[in-house]
C-alpha cells in the first residue's frame, strides 16, 4: 500500500503525516508513506486544497486533518 501526504509543509500537513503514521501502526498493515511538498506536483494530482491524503494513487480526502480512526477506516 502506498500512502501519500500532499501539502506544502504547513502545520496541518505535518499533523496529517503524524496521524497517518499512527493509523498505519495501529492497523498492523505495511504501508509506504511519502510526503509530497512540491506545489506543482500537488496540482498535477488534481488537489486544490491541502493537506490531502492519497492511498494507492486515489485522493481519499483533502482540505482537513482526519482523526486517527478515520484514517484507519480509509486503510480498510
Amino acid at each position: 500500500m502506498k500512502i501519500e501526504i500532499l501539502g506544502t509543509g504547513c502545520s496541518k500537513c505535518k499533523t496529517l503525516f503524524e496521524v497517518t503514521k499512527e493509523a498505519v501502526a495501529k492497523s498492523g498493515k505495511f504501508a509506504q508513506i511519502e510526503k509530497i511538498e512540491d506545489p506543482v506536483e500537488i496540482m498535477n494530482r488534481g488537489v486544490m486544497s491541502t493537506p490531502a491524503l492519497m492511498i494507492d494513487g486515489k485522493v481519499i480526502m483533502s482540505g482537513r486533518v482526519p482523526s486517527v480512526q478515520e484514517v484507519q477506516e480509509f486503510l480498510k
